[in-house]
């Protein structure tokens, strides 16, 4: 079943036969609620040659040149062209799709996501040399968002191929770990990352207006900073690479760099390179998460959103969350509630199917619920999970009943990493295809009395 299927279901008294529905229907309204476009057009404003944004504005005397870059890419070019009505001197775009129309003044570039590809290359190269030769009257606008760590890529080191960086990138998705580790072992390989194409624009005025996929009090994580000043160091990022044992596993040409530590510094706060740097967050998960409480409660739901940490193990929080909700229904014995929760959980590969976090995690859980009035819904905001082609999955308490029925081997599903496969076969997964945006993960847990 789709998101547009369910987008209209008409409920005075939510009830656990269409749980899974009405859970769609959320997840849905939340995609709506946190449309790139109309939230561009609703906190950015121009005036003459002044763009207004959060109290604060941002004055240019040329038009702007143009460098947009992660998934919600192709939908922030085109509308701050629209916003700036087509004065825009020159622009890059890097995003994993086409984009539905192309402005002649914009060069697109089609990136690789998870790992970059050789579309990733061209386009740092083209974002280096459009920033690079600036003068101080000059404008740079920065449009950043979530899977701008591959979909823009240029190693610092000559001698690192793109297919040293592709397995760079699948040690790092693999191995478990948080995307703020991650992206401090990315921003010291890359003439892109942790600053790095921020300072090419020096002495122009910069803006980055930003959509994070990352916790929001680290802005210089999204898409391992490009545009902003580093505060993690040489010494941290050795540390993760021997906590995570890396290197064994790394290209030779990467590993060497870690073992001899010839890695370089990234540039810091304070660094005058950036002083002319200019920050305006337009997206956040908060943003996802309180659209699902205002869409959970029009429904009738009792929402709350959880207050416990999202970004651990998927084990960890998923049956704290479990067990939350619990709380909150007893809370409201009376009443169906709704527990949100956003982040994004860690979660190892251990097989070779086709799933993600999200799935995995909703695998994970679906004995935990089974034959209980309850309902678990995990996806991205972004369309796509891990290395398949839906957003995420949901389950009720009937879906295991439902896949033994079929004999579908939930543990062997489990094992192999293949959790797509499973709620496929049980018309559970969503499929949204990509949302040109990127908050980070939604969780909805519906308790039923």
């Amino acid at each position: 079943m789709t998101e547009s299927s369910v987008s209209n279901i008409e409920v005075t008294s939510p009830t656990y036969e269409k749980g899974k529905e009405l859970a769609r229907q959320i997840f849905a309204e939340v995609l709506a609620a946190i449309d790139v476009g109309q939230t561009m057009k609703r906190r950015i404003r121009r005036q003459g040659d002044v763009l207004g944004f959060n109290g604060h504005s941002f004055p240019f005397t040329r038009p702007p040149r143009v460098i947009a870059f992660g998934k919600a890419a192709n939908r922030m070019a085109a509308v701050m062209h629209e916003i700036l009505d087509g004065r825009v001197e020159a622009g890059v775009v890097a995003s994993p799709i086409d984009p539905a129309e192309r402005i002649g003044k914009f060069r697109y570039f089609l990136g690789g996501h998870p790992y970059p590809n050789e579309g990733s290359f061209q386009a740092a190269q083209a974002a280096l040399e459009l920033a690079a030769g600036l003068q101080e009257d000059d404008c740079v606008l920065y449009l950043v968002s979530g899977g701008g760590s591959a979909l823009l890529e240029r190693p610092l080191s000559p001698d690192i191929t793109l297919q040293d960086m592709e397995g760079l990138n699948r040690v790092l998705v693999g191995a478990g770990m948080p995307i703020e580790e991650m992206n401090v072992i990315r921003k010291h390989l890359s003439a892109i990352k942790g600053g790095r194409l921020g300072i090419q624009a020096d002495p122009a005025n910069r803006l980055t207006i930003y959509i994070t996929d990352v916790p929001e009090q680290f802005p210089s994580m999204v898409a391992s900073g490009p545009t902003l000043a580093d505060e993690s160091t040489l010494d941290e990022c050795y540390k993760i690479a021997a906590r995570y044992e890396l290197a064994p596993k790394l290209p030779a040409t990467i590993r060497d760099l870690f073992e001899k530590e010839k890695l370089q510094e990234t540039p810091k706060p304070g660094d005058e390179r950036l002083e002319k740097s200019h920050l305006f967050c337009l997206l956040a998960n908060r943003d996802a998460v309180e659209a699902a409480r205002a869409a959970a409660e029009k429904l009738g739901f009792g929402a709350e959103i959880d207050t416990g940490k999202w970004d651990e193990n998927y084990r960890e929080v998923g049956e704290a969350a479990l067990a939350r909700l619990e709380q909150l229904a007893q809370r409201h014995p009376a009443k169906p509630v709704c527990l949100i929760v956003g982040g994004e959980v860690t979660c190892p590969v251990v097989g070779s199917g086709l799933g993600g976090r999200n799935q995995h995690m909703v695998l994970h859980l679906t004995p935990k619920i089974a034959g209980r009035n309850r309902v678990f819904l995990s996806a991205g905001t972004d369309g796509k999970d891990g290395n398949s082609p839906a957003a995420g999955a949901v389950a009720d308490g009937q879906t295991l009943g439902r896949a033994d029925a079929l004999g579908l081997d939930l543990n062997a599903h489990y094992k192999g990493s293949d959790s797509y496969h499973y709620f496929r076969s049980l018309g559970d997964v969503l499929e949204t295809g990509y949302t040109d945006n990127n908050v980070r993960d939604l969780r909805l847990f519906l308790a039923f009395p």
